[in-house]
């Protein structure tokens, strides 16, 4: 059902995979969009259990194309390094495929908000972190990604700075 990566030397493990997930703070969510147009929006998340949240206005074009389309993916990119002398780009960058729903039940989106409001402020006490919630719990609209592909990548130069380690 999905394409095997070309360059499969430059294939991140699954275990580096979901590390770049985890300590990521943003990633493009691809949707089908209006008019057949794709559709790629910048998006906080958080990730876990081979799942990743987002949050969302209730309404909207990201809203819309989920409706109309669940597969979706999601990429995020660790490293960027631009080396000019070699026109090319250090990177490490991971590409997420699956399908995304709207969570319905009052159970999932406390819980998935509650993975958000962690990783996106770690310090916060339990009652600051609950009281932010209860009040933006109404307006909030939570999405989950269950992940059905993953694959991670890494540019040749990277590869090969590497001791032989890998198969």
């Amino acid at each position: 059902m999905f394409r095997e990566m070309r360059r499969i030397k430059q294939a991140l493990s699954k275990e580096e995979s979901i590390q770049i997930l985890e300590k990521g703070t943003s990633g493009v969510l691809a949707l089908s969009g209006d008019d057949g147009y794709p559709y790629a929006v910048p998006i906080s998340y958080v990730y876990a259990d081979s799942r990743l949240y987002f949050h969302s206005a209730k309404c909207g074009h990201k809203i819309d194309a989920i409706l109309k389309c669940p597969k979706a993916s999601f990429c995020v990119i660790e490293q960027d390094v631009v080396v000019p002398e070699k026109y090319t780009t250090f990177f490490r960058s991971v590409i997420a495929f699956g399908q995304i729903r709207i969570l319905e039940e009052s159970s999932e989106i406390r819980s998935a908000v509650e993975m958000l409001a962690v990783k996106y402020h770690p310090n916060d006490t339990e009652e600051g972190r609950q009281k932010v919630i209860q009040q933006e719990l109404n307006r909030l609209c939570m999405i989950e990604l269950s992940i059905e592909q993953l694959s991670g990548k890494e540019a040749i130069e990277l590869v090969n700075a590497l001791p032989q380690t890998r198969s």
